[in-house]
């Protein structure tokens, strides 16, 4: 009998990983007070960490500008950061290793979740269509047609990012993953569909690449490249984007970040049933000659699919996003060959302690004999 190819080890920048199970970012939209994350934050986070395992936390906004959806946590104030440094020693205290996904939503926000109920912001004012924003009540509601960013409010923009860094670092975490994916702000800038900008920022391929490159290069000034990532969707609709020649935009972007030699990259693949994105492994494959370095791909993953990918290539790791929900002992399951608990999409969004830190843990019989 072959050894699984995800317990092999694996070096993501400066880090040493005894498995390639990974827990990717994961929304919960369970924050508390002052959009820190909530009491139980560091149970659900220290159950699933694992001696040389990768974990990447929740998107989390570096500014209140950044926010979208009721309840995503941030990192901008010293109790969030306090609350975050719970989080990461709970991890650590397990033997893994823990980078904060640093996000900023763009035009998927509301301005009731706005400071001073101002309008969100984008590269050009086009509103998102096929879906409803919430309420800082849970309530749904239409997009508003956001306002485009002015050129002089770009470096700030970047700012926000080099300090959500910083906030992060003081926080014990590892590293920090950009997110450049799921049509939020990034994602925005690089897709013509989202991008009708006429100045430096818009235009070209290099110049609506250009804010996620100088944002990535702000977070790498913080912690040097080897403990950044860069997370991409390239073949995604979700959030109405979408570019023209995909292949080309991103062929030119991982030529990029590989020139600024970031720890690793992460492709969300396939999504199905969610609405999430609708790409294929075939479309990701063509872009696997561009990135030489460790490549996480996550979407609808099962451990033999994920066997498969690393195997050909494909992928260096995978993440699972539902199942490492559903099972905290995820890594421990995949190992014995155990069943997996059914996830509850219900307690996916909001909520407490159920259906967050609830989830029957495995023990296998003869292992406790």
């Amino acid at each position: 009998m072959h050894a699984s190819p995800l317990f092999t080890p694996l070096r993501i920048g400066r880090y040493e990983l005894s498995h390639r199970v990974v827990m990717p970012p994961l929304t919960r939209m369970r924050a508390g007070v002052g959009s820190a994350p909530n009491e139980f934050a560091a149970e659900y986070y220290g159950q699933r960490a694992t001696k040389g395992g990768f974990i990447v936390a929740e998107a989390t906004q570096a500014t209140p500008f950044g926010q979208g959806y009721p309840g995503t946590p941030g990192i901008y104030s010293a109790e969030q950061v306090a609350v975050w440094k719970k989080v990461t020693d709970a991890v650590h205290a397990k033997g893994g290793t823990i980078f904060l996904q640093i996000w900023h939503v763009g035009r998927s926000s509301h301005s009731s979740l706005q400071p001073d109920g101002l309008l969100p912001v984008a590269p050009s004012a086009i509103p998102i269509t096929s879906l409803t924003a919430f309420t800082p009540q849970w309530e749904t509601v239409p997009y508003e047609t956001p306002r485009a960013l002015e050129p002089d409010e770009i470096p700030w923009i970047i700012k926000t990012f080099r300090d959500g860094a910083r906030n992060a670092l003081a926080a014990g975490f590892d590293g920090v993953e950009v997110h450049g994916a799921n049509g939020y702000l990034l994602e925005q800038f690089l897709h013509d569909s989202s991008n009708k900008r006429t100045d430096n920022y818009g235009g070209s391929i290099e110049n609506r690449a250009r804010l996620l490159l100088e944002v990535t290069q702000a977070v790498i000034d913080v912690w040097g490249a080897d403990r950044v990532g860069v997370r991409l969707s390239p073949f995604g609709t979700y959030n109405d984007v979408g570019d023209s020649d995909p292949i080309k935009l991103y062929s030119y972007v991982l030529g990029e970040l590989n020139k600024l030699d970031i720890a690793y990259l992460s492709l969300i693949e396939a999504r199905s049933g969610a609405g999430m994105e609708v790409q294929t492994p075939q479309a990701t494959a063509e872009l696997r000659p561009f990135w030489p370095k460790p490549l996480i791909l996550s979407g609808g993953f099962t451990k033999e699919m994920a066997e498969e990918a690393i195997s050909e290539g494909r992928a260096d790791a995978v993440g699972f996003g539902r199942n490492f929900i559903a099972n905290p002992d995820l890594v421990q399951r995949f190992k014995l060959g155990a069943p997996l608990n059914d996830y509850n999409r219900a307690t996916f969004y909001g909520g407490g302690a159920a259906g967050y830190i609830d989830y029957p843990v495995f023990v296998d019989e003869h292992v406790a004999k």
